[in-house]
């Protein structure tokens, strides 16, 4: 399969001051997926393969409900070619 973008912007239904703390074990648990992957300030893109990333997607939702949050609410984006599409392809000449 070919290598795909997924971006996940996860909200868990939590209390405000724990938000960001709830969010960063979601970052933590993609680092130690081994994808490769950019935090931006809305959301966290992934580079990988389409199966692996969607399990990714799926496990974030369990750590949220896991640390509290009654409710996830979650936006994802796939980028999707046959013959493949990588960050750097797309923002490659923005980065100094």
């Amino acid at each position: 399969m070919s290598v795909v973008n997924v971006s996940l912007q996860i909200l868990p239904v939590i209390e405000e001051e724990r938000l960001y703390e709830v969010v960063d074990k979601v970052i933590e648990y993609i680092d130690s997926c081994g994808v490769k992957y950019e935090v931006g300030p809305m959301e966290t893109t992934m580079e990988g393969e389409l199966d692996e990333l969607l399990k990714i997607v799926s496990h974030a939702q369990k750590i949220c409900t896991d640390n509290g949050a009654k409710r996830v609410e979650s936006v994802v984006k796939i980028d999707y070619r046959s013959n493949g599409i990588t960050m750097k392809e797309k923002i490659g000449k923005y980065r100094k």
